[in-house]
């Protein structure tokens, strides 16, 4: 069908264009009548234009006009006027004019709406996965499918400038499973062998540095067969950076420069020069969390100094005397919480394995009162040291280990954050996470791990003394956390071969199997490897963070949902028996 294509778009015209005559494409928007005139808005992702036709128009011009629903597509030629004095709309950028229609082409028509497409919708997640093809017309969508994009281009911009090449990795890699499970891709042409879809490019990028390309970067796609997790999903997209001949310093530099840049294009938001830097024990004992929000205060306090013989609590002494913590929190005017909702956060702290939250409430006689203050005969030394005020709420955690002390009270801090209002959108708070322990022990398969990934170079003073005790090294890592999320995780890596297979012991992995799984490799640093680190920021919980959203399917065109199922297209899907045939693969049925 021949059409009259567009010569503006639904977002450019102004009162300069007063008088021209012009050809608009897109859909119907909003559409009103009122006393023989119709009043149609025509959107495009680049706004909304107002049409008219008027009650004097030809006959098959309001029939034509009469036809539109919502959402037609539909051509309109017509004449650019000012709007009439009264009918001036300042907050809409086209607003001033208006076009008369002289001619309407509907170049499809459309169905009923599942729901309706304005600024936002309150249709339900599936529903609007399954219509997102709909969703994405929305003026909110759009926006944020816009700064994604943006997004995108100021990062390339950036590191271009800085002089990285962007270079492409294989998606088809060797499985070589470590911590999640990979997506395995069965090969036609060697049955019974497989490909992985990589869930990072680390060794690919590795090998690019002994290649001699000391700058490189991607916004690479990565996959993790993961469990239904919350706001994860089975492909995500990273910036994947890789540096030679560099020092941590030299990659965090970089990225707060890169963040900067991609901020001020965006946003119009300026971030401060450098990014305060937190040790990770430091962030563990202050805010319960390696990845603190720092968009609020109340930080997590010592109580041990309070566990003494004016304390009669005996499971705080027995946390302490087992080498354990105390940690307080002290939530301001926050007094007149009923014990549900100290139920309720009590409730956050078992999922970390903490055996409960004892309570006291500050009176405004500056006196502990309620749940554990009867256990205390110096309420006053408490209040004070712990700079306590009248209408404050005292919440306490113990446990015999420290971590689980810190961290679960770390998440009732998260939540009174929320709770209370505390985490401002439009703040962003950024920080360093660094000096983290190289290595965790698994105590279900009693065994070392890496705490991150296992080409992480251990710090230069804990070279001597790995296998003497592992728990105590410190890795060259850092994390890049942003308003209580985790955006980007990086480290100085291992160039070493020795070295490398030393860790691999460590963890358990004999020579034998690392030359199986890692052998290219180790190969690889037989021939003059560069010292090299990087880092990968995750691209769509970043973009999320900066367009104020709380879940990533927001800013990814079409995601899957929280069980890795696509409602669109109905992904994972059955297979034909040729197909499966062909990949020599049978499907077994559960029983």
């Amino acid at each position: 069908m021949l059409f009259e294509q567009r010569t503006v778009t639904c977002g450019e015209l102004r009162a300069a264009d007063i008088g021209k005559t012009v050809v608009l494409n897109g859909w119907v928007h909003r559409k009103r009548d009122h006393g023989g005139i119709s009043f149609i808005n025509i959107r495009d992702r680049y706004g909304v234009t107002q049409v008219v036709v008027d009650a004097d128009s030809a006959q098959e011009l309001l029939d034509r006009a009469a036809e539109l629903k919502m959402e037609y597509c539909v051509s309109i030629r017509g004449t650019v006027r000012p709007r009439p004095d009264s009918m001036i709309n300042p907050s809409m950028p086209t607003g001033e004019i208006e076009v008369k229609a002289e001619r309407i082409q509907i170049l499809s028509r459309c169905a009923p709406l599942p729901f309706m497409i304005d600024e936002a919708t309150d249709a339900k997640e599936d529903m609007r996965l399954t219509y997102r093809y709909l969703d994405l017309r929305s003026f909110s969508m759009q926006k944020k499918i816009r700064l994604r994009h943006e997004a995108a281009f100021a990062v390339r911009e950036y590191l271009v400038g800085k002089g990285f090449y962007e270079i492409e990795t294989p998606t088809f890699i060797r499985s070589t499973p470590e911590g999640a499970r990979d997506y395995l891709v069965p090969s036609r042409l060697y049955p019974g062998k497989f490909y992985a879809l990589p869930q990072s490019p680390q060794l690919y990028k590795q090998l690019l540095m002994a290649s001699g390309f000391d700058k490189y970067f991607q916004l690479a796609r990565c996959y993790r067969d993961e469990d239904s997790r919350g706001d994860r999903q089975p492909e995500f997209t990273q910036i994947d950076i890789e540096m030679s001949f560099v020092t941590r310093e030299d990659v965090l530099a970089l990225v707060e420069g890169m963040m900067g840049h991609l901020f001020k294009k965006t946003l119009g938001v300026e971030l401060p020069a450098k990014f305060v830097r937190i040790p990770y024990d430091e962030a563990m004992d202050r805010f319960g969390s390696d990845k603190p929000d720092l968009r609020f205060g109340m930080e997590l306090l010592d109580f041990a100094p309070y566990v003494d013989g004016a304390c009669s609590f005996q499971a705080f002494h027995d946390a302490l005397k087992e080498g354990g913590a105390v940690k307080a929190l002290v939530v301001p005017g926050k007094a007149d919480y009923s014990r549900r909702q100290i139920e309720e956060l009590e409730a956050k702290t078992k999922v970390y394995k903490a055996h409960g939250l004892a309570w006291m409430k500050v009176n405004q006689a500056g006196a502990l009162e309620g749940g554990a203050s009867k256990f205390f005969s110096e309420p006053a030394r408490i209040v004070q040291g712990l700079g306590a005020k009248p209408g404050d709420l005292i919440l306490i955690v113990a446990d015999k280990k420290k971590k689980v002390a810190c961290t679960a009270l770390g998440a009732v801090r998260s939540q009174l954050g929320k709770d209370l209002g505390l985490c401002d959108p439009a703040v962003f708070a950024f920080a360093w996470i660094i000096d983290f322990p190289l290595f965790e022990f698994n105590e279900e398969e009693n065994r070392w791990e890496a705490a991150h990934h296992m080409f992480t170079m251990p710090q230069a003073q804990y070279h001597d003394s790995l296998e003497a005790d592992p728990g105590a090294v410190k890795g060259d890592l850092y994390d890049l956390v942003l308003n209580g999320y985790e955006i980007a995780s990086g480290s100085i890596r291992i160039h070493d071969p020795d070295l490398q297979k030393r860790i691999f012991r460590i963890v358990g992995m004999t020579d034998e199997e690392a030359q199986r799984k890692f052998g290219f490799l180790l190969e690889a640093f037989k021939y003059g490897p560069p010292p090299h680190g990087g880092i990968a920021p995750g691209f769509d919980r970043l973009v999320m963070l900066m367009a104020g959203e709380t879940s990533i399917k927001e800013v990814i065109a079409f995601p899957k949902n929280s069980f890795a199922v696509s409602p669109m297209d109905q992904c994972p899907n059955d297979v034909d028996e040729r197909q499966l045939k062909e990949l020599h693969i049978s499907i077994v049925q559960e029983k």
